[in-house]
């Protein structure tokens, strides 16, 4: 047995409360390795005076997927009184060992002390994102480009809707009424939640690089418009998450301003991080900036004014205007203990807030119920594109991948991790496939059936195309004839499909299946439901799980009864959904 493959630790992803009554223990271990783990458990406190040792239960766990080289492994138990210690009887063809917080023994040792421990069970620690997130479909607006509502506010020099390429700096019109106009093309398309880019006043047309942070930017509307917009979104049963630059404020805050204009007697001064006076404007910044951006100087979010100005800026469009979520650009670079002030102070308002973070990594630091809910899942999109679009790794691959993200984070965690296959700061994912339509539906159905919040990024239902920033930022086209009905009616359908069925939503019971030869199909089952996805441009012959043959099923995608026999034909691109 490789005792050096073997981990645990008694804290983050490999234990943790579920509820306020069930904890989650994990383990890793080489793979292949073991034939099974038993976890011994109990409370520390019970003690068997005639044999002299702890007093403890057992119970099987459950393997949780492989990657390339681990296995993972989990039990949920109720532990009396609410703490518990506990280890691992760990078991191979060749051997037995026992493996506590001291170590490895032949022999399960008699005292308590050797294991490890969780304490105990507080409700306050048990991470608790928002319920209304698990079944939330998001649909992303960047608002300069989805819909021009009311032309009197346009920008000088706005251009005719859709009339040119994007570029960094040119400007179309989108506004809050051409959102309003097209709530309905949202909610009959299933959106329940939208997350918009920056809003805020700005100098350009992203609006990362903000002004004021307590004001709309006059482009899009003013306040009265905005609450109008969010009181129309939650009459239609969507939630409003919001957009904020705590990393890093616009060349134009007026007191990054009063800092070029006063220098080192600036009251400000402290509020960014120079290194030396004058400041120097012009690349490379003597001062700390978003990237190597001079017009983006980043927030010292240690100051205490920045704090609580940027504190008031959370709580503020809360209040006023009753929004569901914070999306926190650049999460980490700012320190962890602002953030937990965050959680804090927004959660002290409005419990449910949905509090998400932009980090691209892995992201356990941020995810454990003191800061965020869930981060923008880009290591799941990665594995989606590089095996369907891009074709670099095989079936057993993509699976080692979704296996190794989905075993770095508490279940609780998974549920609502915000999955995605494009933004605005990626090429958009028709044109990462090379055009192929067929190629984007297999991605989008493997996306809407992981557990998981899955968003859309605004035009993708309708088969918009667009390279990387600024190209993925075109104006949203609404001309029927332009648009992709297929695609439209197709992302209807599998989002209907997730409403109506929980496995599509769940990670409960996720087992998938490989076969060597067959490295171009992708088969899982969730639940009662069998998916099997095929990226090749040929037809596929795949062999299907012994305990499906035979049986008779329908087809969730067709409605149509099908006997299933050893095996199932796929044609090229094509997918089945077989409901079991």
């Amino acid at each position: 047995m490789l005792k050096e493959a073997i981990y645990h630790r008694p804290k983050n992803e490999y234990a943790y409360a579920a509820d306020d009554q069930t904890l989650h223990i994990r383990i890793r271990t080489k793979k292949d390795e073991l034939d099974h783990i038993i976890l011994i458990f109990g409370d520390p406190y019970d003690f068997n005076p005639d044999e002299q040792c702890w007093i403890s239960s057992e119970k099987e766990m459950k393997h949780n997927g492989s990657d390339e080289l681990y296995d993972y492994w989990i039990a949920r138990v109720q532990p009396k009184h609410r703490r518990m210690r506990y280890g691992f009887k760990l078991s191979s063809k060749e051997e037995t060992l026992f493996y506590t917080e001291k170590g490895f023994y032949t022999k399960a040792p008699k005292d308590a002390s050797y294991y490890f421990c969780f304490p105990f069970l507080n409700r306050v620690d048990v991470f608790s994102p928002p319920n209304w997130v698990k079944d939330t479909v998001w649909y992303q607006i960047f608002p300069e480009r989805f819909a021009n509502g009311d032309p009197s506010l346009n920008p000088k020099d706005t251009l005719e809707w859709g009339s040119a390429n994007p570029t960094p700096s040119n400007f179309f019109g989108g506004d809050f009424q051409g959102v309003i106009d097209h709530l309905d093309y949202l909610h009959d398309l299933g959106i329940t939640g939208i997350y918009f880019t920056p809003i805020f006043k700005a100098f350009s047309n992203h609006k990362y690089d903000t002004i004021d942070y307590l004001e709309i930017d006059p482009q899009f509307g003013d306040k009265e418009t905005f609450k109008k917009l969010v009181q129309e979104c939650h009459k239609r049963g969507i939630y409003v998450m919001l957009d904020a630059v705590f990393n890093h404020s616009g060349f134009y805050f007026p007191p990054f301003q009063d800092v070029l204009k006063n220098g080192e007697s600036s009251p400000y001064k402290d509020w960014f991080h120079i290194h030396d006076f004058p400041v120097q404007t012009t690349s490379p910044a003597n001062y700390d900036t978003f990237s190597y951006v001079p017009s983006m100087p980043k927030l010292n979010t240690e100051n205490d004014e920045v704090k609580d100005y940027l504190l008031k800026v959370a709580r503020y469009w809360i209040e006023e205007f009753d929004i569901d979520g914070w999306r926190l650009d650049v999460a980490n670079e700012v320190d962890h203990s602002f953030w937990h002030e965050f959680r804090k102070e927004v959660h002290s308002i409005k419990r449910d807030v949905y509090i998400l973070g932009e980090i691209w990594h892995d992201s356990m630091p941020w995810l454990q119920g003191d800061q965020f809910d869930a981060v923008m899942n880009y290591r799941f999109t990665s594995a989606i594109i590089d095996y369907f679009a891009h074709q670099r790794i095989t079936s057993e691959e993509l699976i080692h991948s979704i296996q190794s993200v989905r075993n770095s984070y508490p279940i609780t965690v998974n549920e609502v991790q915000f999955n995605l296959l494009g933004s605005h700061d990626t090429p958009r994912i028709l044109t990462v496939s090379k055009g192929n339509k067929d190629i984007v539906k297999l991605q989008m159905l493997l996306l809407f059936s992981m557990t998981g919040t899955p968003c859309i990024y605004y035009g993708d239902e309708i088969a918009m195309t667009g390279e990387q920033d600024p190209g993925c930022r075109k104006c949203m086209e609404w001309d029927e004839k332009k648009q992709d009905q297929d695609m439209l009616a197709f992302m209807k359908q599998l989002i209907s499909l997730r409403a109506k069925y929980k496995a599509f939503r769940t990670d409960q019971d996720l087992h998938f299946y490989y076969e060597p030869a067959k490295s171009d199909v992708i088969m899982y089952k969730k639940q009662q439901i069998l998916f099997l996805l095929n990226r090749n441009d040929t037809s596929v012959e795949v062999a299907l799980p012994v305990e499906f043959n035979g049986q008779q099923r329908t087809n969730l995608w067709t409605n149509e009864t099908v006997s299933l026999s050893k095996s199932v034909t796929l044609e090229p691109y094509s997918f089945s959904i077989y409901h079991l």
